[in-house]
């Protein structure tokens, strides 16, 4: 499990392109899938807050918060664009932030309301995916869209059987076009 700054780190363009998307409208915006307690999913709208330190989450008492302390697993995805269908991807594990300093810090530079019932998360990365979408002619006078894919798999997360071929200069990312 990487900390968004080992991520970032790691593919400083993958995760600005990220972080832009989720920052597209000012504070982050998003969505964050979580494992409710019989297994299926639930998805909300979050504020994340992507800092250098880290990927985090001020989760008001709800049962999102409850999954996320129960099961940490989670996947956040952008708000899609206005302009066109480009999406952002992050999966892995939160964790609570104990640090009172830190949750101090990030609660007045992301102006969470005080007193109020959240509890603050970091997100670990394994996995993180963004897609952006070129135009091109597909025929006479249609309009395509091929989608350029560009993943990140936390190569200490990734057991050596599910890896996949990835280029020589880096063994932690992967191209493709669909």
């Amino acid at each position: 499990m990487a900390s968004w700054s080992e991520f970032a780190a790691d593919e400083p363009r993958l995760a600005d392109g990220i972080r832009l998307l989720m920052q597209q409208y000012g504070p982050g915006f998003g969505y964050l899938a979580t494992v409710r307690a019989d297994g299926g999913p639930r998805v909300h709208p979050v504020s994340p807050v992507i800092t250098d330190d880290g990927l985090f989450c001020f989760v008001i008492d709800s049962p999102k918060r409850r999954d996320l302390e129960r099961d940490g697993r989670y996947a956040l995805h952008s708000f899609p664009p206005e302009e066109s269908d480009d999406e952002a991807y992050v999966a892995g594990r939160a964790r609570p932030v104990t640090d009172d300093a830190t949750v101090a810090r990030l609660a007045l530079a992301a102006r969470a309301a005080p007193h109020a019932d959240w509890r603050l998360f970091e997100f670990t990365v394994d996995v993180a995916m963004l897609a952006r979408r070129e135009q091109s002619v597909g025929g006479p006078s249609e309009l395509a869209s091929r989608p350029a894919v560009q993943v990140w798999l936390d190569p200490a997360g990734v057991a050596p059987q599910a890896t996949r071929p990835v280029p020589a200069r880096s063994g932690r990312h992967h191209r493709c076009a669909a």
